[in-house]
Formats: structure tokens, sequence, C-alpha cells
């Protein structure tokens, strides 16, 4: 089966096609040259038919106008006959008028039976058959008059005559057309003769129908001048049939011209032409046409006889060119055949053994170590030799890889190079390929340890913490005995990151990292889950005492000092316990108590220790039913936006809303924000509540702009939790909520805490997103984190919003850092909108210092939709 597939993937041109086109290309040649030698028979074959049919169409042409022309006397005769005012024209002998009928009726039906046999002869396909057809017509018209006695004598001689040229021009074309273009001498000597008779013949035929019209008064158009001209040229062509080129004709010629009817005619004619006032008697006149036809018929068979010579000739030439063209093809099929044999023979000689090389190299190449056939031509063989020697040491190579896969290192087969620069180099690569596996391995265990520990410490990570915690609770079930969990949360960290940078930062989690592995009994595990966050897994736990103890310690420890460049770092520790209280718990779940413990000490106070406990549980529960009812109630839109209005202090005008979602819910009322926001925030409902309010607020703004111009200016401005900001989603989830309502993107404002462009990396870059497509950021509740003033230019923000516990403050100094904040924000290019202005002492202390903006229980709470919109079109409306 891979043989095949060896030979379907076999690429190039084989030999046997080159030996091939070697031979084709000569035979190219001798295949144009015999088309065109073939050619040539086949042009002169046809034009030796062309020529037999135009000879044979010219002889019946000849045929036709004789027996056209020999109609003339009977049908004229019958006509004065039948004509008593006719009779004086005979002159004396007209009593001999009344005998003459009989012979003259009996004369007309043996010429129209000639003419029209003569003209059925004519073939419907040959060139003459138009003008036979309109002769056959006309001569019908002629004899009908006749018979009819409509017409004159003279009218009717004018008639026949005018068939009679018909035919005589028909008898040209088809004389020109017998002149084949490549015929032999003696074809075309036959042809010549052909029309040297037919012109003697055709004018013979004339002279005496037109002798008797002008010698019958009145009948006829042509004088005697016309006569004459005819009777030179029935001399001329007798002279010119002495160029008669066959010798049997020219002695048939000399016996007809001595025959008494060529005599007669000739003499009578001689005579006349000399004298014609002298005119002839009726037996005179009889007997001329008598003799007259005698002549004709002598001179037709004359023409018969050189018509069929000269179609025996050019028969002769069609099948001599016939047989030229059939050998010529003949002999090119041979010769091509013989060749293309010739070169599959030698093709399959000569590539056979090569074929049957490459196959087995092929093979080689492929990895199958094939013993080489030798077979074939000296060279074949010598190749076959040396591919014979390159399998052998390929064998050896393929012992030294198989050594190397099973992981015998030092099997002798290793130290056996291959002869040659090329052995050397493959044994050279297979050192290097026998340190590499030795690397890899190395490398693999370094890999799998940074995938399982945190780079900044070296601990295990949230993964890998998540999968010794599973391992140790499944071994704390088949032991019958309590596992713990103790969340180390550090107190103050932020701070010391803040104040002292990063590089610090790093150095105290190092340090902290080694304090909780010393505090730690042989067993234990410390784990890093990120930031500021420790966990600690302790297997086979005594009593919830013990814990307790062992996270005092751990307290005790972490809030040593720590020294470093001259400066003494403090920070602390609050620790939530967690230990298994049934087999039914898995490794999540005990994070999260231990996660809720850890939140209750440091909202009690920090540096503190809480286990986890019934009261936490319930809170978990509580917790988690929450989660349930906002999925819930987002599905049956059981939210609503309230929009709180935005004042311009500069113009005392309604600028805008901030959009705040509120939940009433059924059997509960309105839940307030503080209760649902932070359990949204835990999970992803946040975002998917984010995206609902962002739809909703850009959907309602851009339905009062199109009710009233009016509101074309209104922005709102929608919270987004940190959460939702790190999604790499929001960017898209703003662009559609701006498609789908057709909000202009400078009229959203989206509010993130400062706390989210400290803790979320990613959402630096989401914001810098935002911006480019238009919508404006704002930093909500500024001062409650730990961005300081320095750092606003540097962020990818357009609005500062001063949190209301400065505004609302009156601590000494409070109103000089909201002045402060305010006046860096102008500097930095920034609007400033202070929240949560309650009386017209603040609204008046922030107009002295040039706040752009405010909001607050002064103005207004948040309103429904309905009541924003009244709100917005009081505000907005024209005063008087």
């Amino acid at each position: 089966m891979r043989i095949k597939g060896f030979a379907r993937r076999r690429h190039g041109t084989p030999l046997w096609l080159y030996l091939t086109a070697l031979v084709l290309v000569p035979l190219v040649g001798v295949v144009a040259l015999t088309y065109a030698l073939v050619r040539i028979a086949v042009q002169e074959a046809d034009s030796a038919a062309r020529s037999e049919a135009a000879v044979g169409t010219l002889a019946r042409l000849h045929a036709a106008r004789s027996a056209v022309v020999r109609e003339i006397v009977p049908t004229l005769s019958l006509v004065i006959i039948d004509s008593p005012a006719s009779t004086t024209l005979l002159g004396p002998g007209s009593d001999m008028v009344s005998g003459l009928r009989g012979p003259a009726i009996d004369l007309l039906k043996q010429s129209r039976a000639s003419t029209d046999a003569a003209l059925a002869e004519i073939d419907a396909g040959s060139i003459a058959a138009p003008e036979a057809a309109a002769v056959a017509r006309r001569i019908a018209w002629v004899r009908a008059a006749a018979d009819a006695g409509r017409g004159e004598p003279a009218d009717l001689y004018d008639d026949f005559l005018a068939v009679a040229d018909g035919l005589e021009a028909a008898q040209a074309r088809a004389a020109a057309a017998s002149r084949a273009d490549q015929a032999p001498v003696a074809t075309t000597a036959a042809v010549h003769d052909v029309q040297l008779i037919a012109d003697v013949a055709m004018v013979a035929s004339r002279l005496v129908p037109e002798f008797i019209g002008s010698q019958v008064v009145g009948l006829g158009s042509g004088d005697e001048t016309e006569w004459a001209a005819d009777w030179g040229t029935y001399q001329h062509a007798v002279e010119d049939l002495a160029e008669l080129s066959q010798d049997s004709l020219a002695t048939q010629w000399r016996a007809v011209a001595s025959t008494p009817e060529m005599v007669g005619v000739d003499d009578i004619l001689v005579r006349l032409s000399g004298d014609r006032s002298s005119g002839l008697s009726v037996p005179e006149l009889i007997a001329l046409v008598t003799q007259a036809g005698a002549r004709d018929v002598l001179l037709t068979d004359l023409l018969d006889t050189a018509v069929q010579r000269a179609q025996e000739l050019s028969t002769a030439d069609r099948e001599a060119a016939t047989g030229r063209r059939d050998r010529m093809l003949a002999a090119a099929v041979l010769l091509v055949l013989a060749s293309l044999a010739g070169a599959v023979l030698v093709g399959r000689t000569v590539s056979r053994a090569l074929r049957l090389l490459a196959d087995e190299a092929e093979q080689i190449s492929q990895g199958q170590l094939v013993d080489i056939t030798r077979t074939g031509p000296r060279e074949a063989r010598t190749v076959s030799a040396a591919l014979t020697t390159t399998v052998a040491g390929l064998r050896r190579i393929q012992d030294q890889a198989a050594a190397v896969t099973r992981g015998d290192l030092s099997a002798p087969v290793l130290a056996e190079p291959l002869p040659g620069p090329l052995g050397e180099l493959l044994h050279a690569s297979v050192e290097q390929l026998v340190d590499s596996v030795r690397e890899r391995e190395e490398l693999q265990v370094a890999l799998e340890h940074q995938a399982a520990h945190d780079p900044l410490t070296d601990l295990p990570n949230r993964t890998q913490a998540r999968t010794l915690t599973t391992a140790a609770l499944h071994r704390g079930r088949r032991a019958g005995t309590m596992t713990g969990l103790l969340f180390v949360d550090l107190d103050g960290f932020k701070a010391v990151n803040d104040r002292h940078g990063h590089a610090t930062g790093d150095t105290v989690l190092r340090v902290i990292a080694d304090r909780l592995r010393a505090t730690l009994r042989p067993g234990d595990v410390v784990c890093r889950l990120g930031g500021d966050e420790f966990v600690v897994l302790v297997e086979s736990v005594s009593g919830e005492r013990d814990l307790v103890e062992l996270a005092e310690r751990l307290i005790t420890t972490v809030s040593r000092p720590i020294r470093r460049s001259g400066q003494e770092l403090r920070v602390g520790a609050s620790v939530g316990i967690a230990v298994t209280q049934d087999a039914g718990i898995d490794a999540d779940a005990l994070f999260a108590e231990a996660d809720a413990a850890v939140y209750r000490a440091k909202a009690h106070g920090r540096g503190r220790v809480e286990l986890f406990d019934e009261v936490l549980r319930t809170q978990l529960s509580a917790h988690a039913e929450m989660e349930e009812a906002l999925s819930a109630g987002l599905a049956a839109g059981e939210f609503e936006v309230h929009y709180q209005p935005v004042m311009a202090l500069g113009s005392g005008r309604l600028d805008g809303y901030e959009a705040l979602v509120r939940w009433n819910r059924p059997g509960v009322g309105m839940v307030p924000p503080n209760d649902f926001i932070p359990v949204a925030e835990t999970s992803k409902l946040i975002c998917d509540l984010d995206r609902w309010v962002l739809h909703e607020a850009t959907r309602q703004v851009a339905e009062w702009r199109a009710e009233d111009r009016a509101a074309a200016g209104l922005t709102v401005a929608v919270n987004v939790s940190g959460r939702h900001l790190s999604d790499p989603r929001v960017v898209r989830d703003v662009t559609d909520a701006l498609l789908a309502s057709g909000l202009p993107p400078e009229l959203l404002v989206v509010e993130v805490t400062e706390t989210v462009l400290v803790n979320e990396p990613a959402a630096f870059g989401h914001l810098v997103a935002l911006r480019e497509l238009g919508v404006a950021v704002a930093i909500d509740d500024f001062g409650t984190g730990y961005t300081s003033i320095g750092q606003l230019a540097g962020m990818p923000v357009d609005t500062l919003k001063i949190d209301r516990s400065f505004i609302a403050s009156t601590d000494s100094g409070h109103a000089e850092l909201v002045a402060l904040m305010i006046r860096a924000a102008h500097t930095f290019g920034l609007t400033v909108v202070a929240e949560g202005v309650e009386d017209d002492a603040q609204l008046e202390w922030l107009q002295e210092q040039r706040c752009d903006y405010v909001q607050g229980y002064l103005l207004s709470r948040p309103l429904p939709a309905a009541a924003a919109a009244e709100a917005w079109r009081a505000a907005l409306a024209p005063t008087s």
C-alpha cells in the first residue's frame, strides 16, 4: 500500500516522455509537410473533378443549344404553312407548301424531343442548372406561342435565337470552368480540343438558321453584316481545328470535313455569301436544312468524342491525385507509428531499470530501507551500487535513532560514525540530539514548575492551589480527617506599593512568602493566589483551635517590619479560616468559605482572624440567593433606570443625566443598590447588568432626542464596573448599544472608579478604545482611591467626578483639596463634576471655584424616565 502511495506522490517527467518528445519534434515537421502535400493532392483531385464535370456540362449544353436551333426551321415552317399570308414569301414552289406540312410536323417533334432530352441531361447541381431551368421555361413559352399562332415568325425567330444565346453564354462559362488549375499537359490539351470543336459546332449550328431567316423576308432581326461576321467566325473556328492536339480527333475531323453534308452546306453558304440577292427555292431550303442537321450530328459526335477523351483524362488525373493523397497519408501514418513505437521501445528499455531504481529510492526517502535491485544498463547498475552503500549507512542511522528513542543513550551503535565528512556531521548531529533530549527533559520539568508556581515568590499559584486542595480533600475523606484552608489577605500593601513603587512591593511580597513558608510545619503548603492574597493548606487538622493559633502566628510574622534601603516598611494581614465539615465539600466551596471569613475579618478592623461559621454560611446562602434572584430579575425585566440631572454651572441649564439602575423586586419593593450591586460584582452578572443599562439608557435618551429637538444635546452617563471594563467584550457592548439606539457616541459618558484603573490592567486599553469611538470617559468617586492628581495627565479620561464625601465634608483641608482637584483637572484639560451637592452654600462655593457641572439632591433626586422627561422639558423650555 505504501509503494502505491509513493507512485502517486512521484514528481517530475518520466524519461520515456523525454524520448518520445525527442522523436515527436521531427515528426511534427514530417506531419506538416505531409499535410501540405496531401492538401495539394486534394486540390488537384478537386480541380480534376470540377474540370471533368464542366466538360460534361459543356457537351450537354451544346447538345441542348443545337437542339434548340434545330427547332427553329420546323417551327417557323409550320407557322408559315399555316399562314396564307406568308405563302407568297416563299417564292416559286409555294404550291408545295401543303405537301410539306407532314414532314415539318415530324421534324418538329423530333427536334423538340431532342431539346427536352438534352435539357433533362443537365444535372441539377451543375453550374449550368440555372440556365437550363430558365431555357426550359422560355422554350415552353415560345412553343406555346408558336402552336397557338400568337406570334409573328420574325418574333418567334428572335425568341429562339435568344434562347440559343442564353445556352451559348452558359457554354462559355462551362468552358472556362473546364480549365483545371493544376491539370497535366495532356488533360489541358484535351480540354482545349473540346473548346475548339465546341466553338466550331456552336457557330455552325447558328449559321443555317440565320441564313434561312435572312432569306425569308421579314424574319429575324439580324442583318447581312451580322451574318457575315458569324460566317467569318465559323471559318476561323474551322481553321483553328488544325491545332487539335490529339491525332485521333484530327483524323476524325478530317473525315467529318470531307463528308457530303459538311461540303454541301459549306458550298451553299460559300456561294450565297458572295451573292445574297439570289434566293433559294423551297426544295433547296429543305435540302439545306436536312444537310445542316446531318452536319450538326457529325459535329456533335466529334464533340462527344472530344468530351469523352477529356473526361477520361480528368478522371485519370483525379484518381491519380487521390492515389497520391492516400499513399502520402499511409506513409505518414506508418512513419509516425514506427517512430512512436521506436520511442516507446527505447523508453521502456532504458527507463525500466531507472524506474525500478527510482521507486526504491523513493521508498528509501520515505523511510523504508529496502534492498536495491541491480539491473539495467551499466550506469544504472553503478547508481544501484552507490545506493546500496547509502542504505547501509541509513540503517546504521536508524539503529542509532532507535537507541535514542529507547533512551539507551550509552548504546555502542551511537559511537559508530559513518565514513566521510557527512558521516562525521551525522554523528555530531546524533550527539547534539542526545544532548537535546536531556535538555528537553530538564526544560519540561522547569515548564511544569512554572505553570504551577508564581514567578515572583515561587509559591504554587491559584491553579495549583486548587489542585492541591482537591487532592488534600480526597486524602482527608479516605483518612477521615479534617482539612483546613487559611485565606491570608495583606493589610496596607497597596499603600506601600503606591508610595514606594512596584519594585518595593515585589520585594515585600517575596519577604512575606518566605516568612509564611518558614512559619508552617512540614507538609503544610502556602500558595499565592495573586496580588496580596495567599492561602495556607493544612491537612490532618486536629481542631479549629489549632488553625486559629496558626493564623495568629502568621499575622504576627507578617506584621514584623521589613527594612529595605534604609526604610522600614510595615504591612499587616487578615486571615479567614475554613474547615471541612462534611465529605461533600469541594475545593471551590472551601475557597469561598475562607474568602467570606477573611472578608469579615477585614470588615471588623483588619489584623484579625475570623473562622467561617453558621453566620457566614447564612450570609453565603443569602448571597447565593440574591445572585439567583438577580439573574431571574434581569431575565424577567424587573430592573429600571432612574436618571439624576447634571447641571452646567456656567449656564445653569440641564446638561444631561447620570443613569442609575434600580431593582423593583416583586414582593420586596425597591432594593437598595448597595444590597444587590456588590453581589452582582462578585459574578459575571454585573456585566449583564451593565450591558442592559447601556442599552436602556442610550435608547431612552435617543428617544427623547427624536421627540424634541431641544433635547439634541442631552448627555447620559452610565457606570461600568471594573469586571465589565476588564472584559474583552466591553468595547463591542458599548458599540452595540450605540448602534441599536442610534445615539451619537459623543453623548455617552462611561463612568469608572479610579480603583479600576489601578487594579485592572486591561481596563486602560479598553478605555482608550472607547475614547477612539468618540465616547467620553469619567472617573467616578475621585479621591476615595489611590490615584494621585499627578496621574491624571496620563489617563484616558475626559471628566473628573469629585466624590460626595469631599463636597459634604466640613473637615479642615477638604475644601482646599476640592479646589486643588478642580484646578488640577482644568490644568490637564478635564471637566469637573461635583457629586452630592445638597445645599445652596455648596453650590455657591463650587461656582466660585469654577466647577463645570454639579449633581445632587439640591437639584433633583434620581427620577424615573417619565419624570426625567418632564424635568428636561421644563429645564430646556425657552424662557419668555
